[in-house]
């Protein structure tokens, strides 16, 4: 199996996570709003106000990480079949293999990633 074949594998399998985590979030929503209906609203003096805030919240912050991520996947697939994938955004050398392996989306190298970070 090629390193192209082997990427492909690795963002197509975390495309199909991603999507099962954003179908769980969406229910964990609706679950949320749900509770929420036949909850009483007075979040000052309802115990479980602010918790159900919390929770919608939560799940919110959630669906939007795996959208990022959904997107961030996306992009590498288009990366891959327009044969940019692997090539550092910033300096136009290889992102280094364990570097992809670990996080395939990657845009940079290690070394333009560190300096960007300071």
């Amino acid at each position: 199996m090629s390193g192209q074949d082997e990427a492909r594998e690795r963002l197509t399998a975390l495309r199909a996570a991603t999507t099962a985590r954003l179908a769980a979030l969406d229910r964990s929503f609706a679950d949320v709003v749900a509770a929420a209906e036949g909850a009483n609203t007075d979040d000052e003096h309802d115990p479980e106000g602010t918790t159900i805030g919390y929770e919608r919240a939560q799940v919110v912050a959630l669906t939007g990480s795996a959208r990022h991520t959904l997107g961030e996947v996306d992009a590498a697939l288009d990366r891959l079949e327009h044969g940019t994938y692997g090539i550092c955004e910033r300096c136009g050398n290889p992102v280094e293999p364990g570097r992809l392996e670990a996080r395939p989306t990657a845009t940079h190298c290690v070394s333009c990633a560190r300096s960007a970070a300071r």
